[in-house]
């Protein structure tokens, strides 16, 4: 799959400091939002960046793991939930109101009699995907499938003026499967990225753990080691068809020179996917959140981000994402609003 992204500039990069440093305040006072604003600066190539509306393209699907007893909800909610973000009464649709998102919602895989939304069976690839413990989740034509999914819903909400986007997920059993995708591709251990989830008991939990394990000794069986295998053939054996389309997101959004922002653990599953395939999609990303997850801390870690905001959310919806759309707007708006020291005459510091 061939999506053209062009790296974010360096020189951009390195006259956004250059400016940061001349507005009226101490150098480094505003902390990590400056280094936002300059990232901002430079994927926009102008030192008067501008944030406008945004977007949350929000991808659903069913996994087949669920058989095993590794979520505490049943597999039907994710229809449930789906239902309900098109109804706007879901976290992510309030959250979104207040900054200024649209919320997008793209049925990929969930197990229902019809597809579930506005792009009916073109959206949908399948009912959900296989038992990742027994078999793979899906084959690479439908792993391809799902990313170009996610890319064509990012590109539909950039056609209607998102000029910031982020991806969100729904999917019970999703945990699971980002746990075994990220221990494949960062080649570490499961006790070390599996958490609980939707809030599994002590029992649930010690099953998950032996579900990743499983999971990962049966696709390595099939593609040797993991961290260095196709990232499209990990994917179709251990991840999600929803993982697949945000996936799709972040490729095509970084192929439109967006700022993209990733949310918690599955979110961020799959853009650790996406850079793997195509590295310089990095360059524009932005962590909104850090998760209680476990395996969150360790895509962070991998991806060389850090979290816009530490508020212990674990619901995904793409609402950590969301939550940080104002920060980054502000962000911008300070490179491009603030004077200079030369512009408003006021003194700077002493020192050489």
């Amino acid at each position: 799959m061939n999506f053209h992204v062009q790296p974010v500039s360096q020189d951009w990069l390195r006259q956004a400091q250059a400016h940061q440093n001349t507005l009226t305040k101490p150098p480094g006072s505003l902390g990590y939002l400056e280094a936002l604003g300059c990232r901002l600066a430079a994927i926009q190539q102008t030192l008067h960046p501008r944030l406008g509306r945004g977007a949350v393209v929000v991808c659903a699907a069913d996994h087949g793991v669920v058989a095993e007893g590794v979520s505490a909800y049943p597999p039907e909610v994710t229809a449930q939930m789906v239902q309900n973000f098109q109804a706007g009464g879901a976290a992510i649709n309030q959250i979104a109101r207040t900054a200024d998102a649209e919320v997008w919602v793209v049925d990929v895989g969930v197990k229902a009699p019809q597809p579930l939304s506005p792009g009916g069976p073109g959206h949908r690839v399948r009912q959900g995907s296989g038992n990742i413990q027994k078999e793979p989740a899906m084959t690479l034509a439908e792993a391809e499938q799902a990313i170009r999914v996610g890319a064509e819903a990012a590109k539909a909400a950039i056609a209607k003026g998102a000029t910031l986007l982020a991806a969100g997920d729904m999917g019970i059993g999703n945990t699971t499967a980002s746990a075994a995708l990220t221990a494949a591709l960062l080649g570490v251990q499961p006790e070390a990225v599996t958490g609980r989830g939707t809030g599994v008991d002590d029992a649930q939990y010690r099953r998950k753990l032996e579900v990743v394990r499983a999971a990962l000794l049966r696709a390595e069986a099939r593609l040797g080691e993991l961290s260095n295998a196709d990232p499209l053939a990990v994917l179709a054996e251990l991840g999600g068809l929803e993982i697949a389309a945000i996936a799709g997101v972040f490729l095509a959004g970084a192929e439109a020179g967006l700022p993209l922002v990733t949310d918690g653990f599955p979110v961020t599953t799959g853009a650790l996917l996406a850079c793997r395939m195509e590295p310089r999609v990095r360059g524009y990303l932005f962590a909104g959140h850090r998760s209680v997850e476990p395996g969150h801390t360790r895509q962070l870690e991998a991806l060389g981000l850090w979290p816009i905001l530490e508020l212990d959310l674990r619901l995904g919806e793409g609402t950590g994402a969301v939550l940080s759309f104002p920060v980054l707007r502000a962000a911008a708006a300070v490179m491009a609003g603030m004077a200079t020291f030369a512009q408003a005459g006021v003194s700077q510091t002493g020192r050489p």
